[in-house]
């Protein structure tokens, strides 16, 4: 049975996925601030993105997203965590079609494992390590 903290923690670490996919999805990047510890790692290059620092890929997501995307839209499936005191990890699937801007919109369908590494902060949990693992992509 799952004491009262493992349960607080499986739900506030489920809120910060819900609150990076909407932070990426609004296009509010500095909602990111209370998702990721500020020397996170993160790697979105198996779809074809670049890794690096959590300031460097804010910036990224910043200038692209907007650049060649009029839509993005995150759907998670429930994640898998497993927590170890102040620490976890956690694999959650993500459904994310997006419309391609352009002439002739397209839609780009994406299907990720994000491999998340959390640590609880002061501030409460937070990600230091995202990385992406493809399962597809389709442009429609």
């Amino acid at each position: 049975m799952l004491s009262l903290e493992e349960i607080s923690d499986r739900l506030e670490i489920q809120k910060l996925l819900i609150d990076y996919s909407e932070a990426i999805d609004r296009r509010c990047f500095d909602e990111l601030d209370a998702v990721f510890v500020p020397d996170a790692y993160i790697d979105y290059r198996a779809t074809g993105g670049v890794d690096g620092s959590y300031p460097q890929i804010k910036t990224w997501l910043a200038e692209v997203l907007p650049t060649y995307f009029d839509v993005t839209s995150h759907m998670l499936g429930l994640p898998s965590l497993h927590i170890a005191g102040d620490r976890a990890t956690g694999r959650t699937f993500c459904f994310n079609p997006m419309v391609l801007k352009g002439e002739k919109p397209a839609v780009m369908q994406v299907g990720v494992w994000y491999e998340d590494e959390f640590v609880r902060t002061p501030e409460g949990w937070r990600m230091s390590r995202r990385v992406e693992a493809k399962c597809f992509d389709k442009v429609l």
